[in-house]
């Protein structure tokens, strides 16, 4: 199934995470065999850059990029609920306009 996104798109990506203790968001949490870490899954919530070739370049909101497959099951647009009550959660679009060299200009000190 080939899922259409495009840039500017917000979209919600399942990520599994371990550690010893899941926050709030955390979902699915099954304990480790050995009893001192938890598996769980947190939804991200990030914006596409680029959808390119079936793969997708996602950035968060910290400006990090992640690349995924356009066909992965862990990543759906987000539903009208999310939209509205999560929206400061999803980067903002002005990252779009961000360029890799406008960052590091701006991280030089004087």
């Amino acid at each position: 199934m080939h899922r259409r996104f495009r840039r500017g798109d917000v979209v919600v990506v399942a990520r599994q995470k371990h550690s010893t203790s899941p926050g709030p968001r955390a979902r699915e949490v099954t304990p480790a065999s050995s009893g001192d870490t938890y598996s769980y899954i947190v939804d991200k919530y990030w914006l596409v850059k680029d959808a390119e070739n079936g793969e997708l370049t996602l950035l968060t909101r910290t400006g990090k990029e992640h690349v995924i497959s356009a066909d992965d099951f862990r990543i759906r647009k987000p539903s009208v609920w999310e939209r509205l009550f999560l929206r400061q959660k999803f980067p903002s679009s002005d990252l779009l306009e961000v360029s890799p060299e406008t960052l590091d200009e701006g991280s030089e000190h004087v």
